[in-house]
């Protein structure tokens, strides 16, 4: 071995002698865990989130923002639990909830919360132009994800409910509404049906002219062809309706 390569070599050892070692030590940053008994802002609204959900029976994908910044409390030990001290009336885009946290019984603190709230829902929107008095057919319409809170009356995916008809034209990719929409009228003014009139076990069918227009679960006025007397019976199905004693 050379006398160069020999000095390079003890210089080199000198170096390492004196940088410190800390053992254990890794280079690799630790994972960002909250603390035990804590609670995250993440976890907050995902609580909030759920008590909203079934509060109000939603359906569609509930996310909460807060509008305000928002210091989680100290930690505690053990589980720390949510509580909405009050509901409001109703679910909105913007909300302002007084909230509790609490811990194996003991409070944290109460803390009112701004929220920005948006829930997402399929709602149907006419593929093609629609003609007023069409029927309701699911069949020819598509869907559209949106915010029914801020696109409010709007006809959910989820709803296929086929007695309706359209009380007025909609032109192809407007989203529907349920002002779009009426009740199916299963008699007609001026129609003849059948009309079963019911007393315990007995049951008498005869023939009366509808002297108004009535969908399924309605009271219409009818008209008797003999003796051309008015009365009321409850409509059951197409051109069908009822009294019973």
């Amino acid at each position: 071995m050379s006398p160069r390569t020999t000095i390079s070599l003890l210089l080199a050892a000198a170096l390492c002698a004196l940088v410190p070692v800390v053992p254990g030590q890794s280079t690799i940053p630790a994972a960002d865990t909250p603390a035990p008994g804590g609670i995250t802002q993440e976890q907050l609204l995902a609580d909030l989130s759920r008590q909203l959900s079934d509060h109000f029976q939603t359906r569609g994908d509930l996310q909460l923002e807060l509008l305000r910044s928002w210091a989680p409390p100290a930690a505690a030990t053990g589980f720390v639990e949510v509580v909405i001290l009050d509901f409001p009336a109703r679910l909105t885009s913007s909300l302002l909830l007084q909230v509790r946290l609490q811990s194996g019984g003991q409070a944290l603190g109460t803390f009112p919360l701004m929220l920005k709230a948006q829930l997402s829902q399929d709602v149907w929107v006419a593929r093609a132009p629609v003609e007023r008095g069409s029927n309701f057919d699911p069949n020819q319409l598509d869907t559209r994800r949106v915010d029914v809170l801020q696109q409010r009356d709007t006809v959910s995916a989820d709803s296929t409910e086929i007695d309706y008809t359209f009380a007025c034209s909609v032109p192809a990719g407007r989203v529907l509404a349920w002002r779009d929409l009426t009740r199916r009228s299963l008699i007609r003014k001026g129609q003849i049906v059948e009309v079963s009139a019911i007393d315990g076990t007995m049951t008498i069918t005869t023939k009366a002219m509808a002297m108004e227009n009535g969908a399924a679960g309605d009271t219409v006025k009818l008209r008797n062809l003999e003796s051309k007397k008015d009365f009321s019976a409850l409509v059951v199905a197409e051109a069908r309706a009822q009294v019973r004693f």
